[in-house]
């Protein structure tokens, strides 16, 4: 009985991951859904209570994911002293890109369906939340650089937003690519030497 139910459920998932990443989020049809899997109205409530709580089950846990990539790397960095951290920000840099790579790189249906067909849910702003994360921990940066009499130019935030926004976007839209995991490495490591070398030219660090 307990493997029907996994099966049914997983044909629900799979189904539903079609539909979603062919006509969007709010143009999806739960009666769609449900009749292509061969379940019931009833059946399929006694799985999930609305749309929303059915594409939360199949990106939530990814989005989740990655935004604790994030976090992780900057609280290990955080914890280093200022000289530290300024020696050792291209490489923590750098380590949080790849560790976001290969997660989403293993699991790109729920990332084409977060950037895809996200539009009406809580995930359509998920590269704004990244991306706020970044602007957030850059700005502390600056203020502790600040604070230890470092010379600092402060980018214009609204070009910082662009940015950094851009540079996400970027980012996901190589892991998306139909091309070799290889190539797309390639794409990061000139994406990230790229973003790198801005920063660095503006906070001074190679003076």
């Amino acid at each position: 009985m307990e493997e029907k139910s996994n099966g049914t459920l997983q044909k629900i998932l799979s189904v539903a991951e079609k539909e979603f990443l062919d006509k969007g989020f709010r143009g999806a049809s739960l009666r769609e859904i449900v009749k292509s899997a061969g379940v019931t109205t009833g059946a399929f409530y006694g799985y999930f209570k609305s749309k929303e709580e059915l594409f939360d089950a199949l990106v939530k846990e990814h989005a989740e994911y990655i935004l604790g990539i994030y976090d992780s790397i900057l609280v290990e960095f955080e914890k280093m002293p200022l000289e530290q951290q300024i020696d050792s920000m291209d490489d923590y840099s750098s380590l949080g890109f790849q560790r976001m790579f290969e997660y989403a790189w293993e699991h790109k249906m729920p990332f084409r369906l977060i950037l895809k067909s996200a539009d009406g849910t809580k995930y359509e702003n998920f590269i704004q939340t990244l991306s706020q994360k970044d602007i957030d921990s850059t700005d502390d940066f600056y203020n502790l650089l600040e604070s230890q009499g470092k010379s600092v130019e402060r980018i214009d935030p609204l070009i910082e937003q662009i940015v950094i926004t851009g540079t996400f976007s970027s980012f996901f839209t190589l892991i998306l690519l139909d091309i070799p995991k290889n190539e797309a490495e390639r794409g990061l490591s000139q994406m990230f030497r790229f973003y790198r070398g801005g920063w660095n030219s503006l906070m001074h660090f190679d003076d």
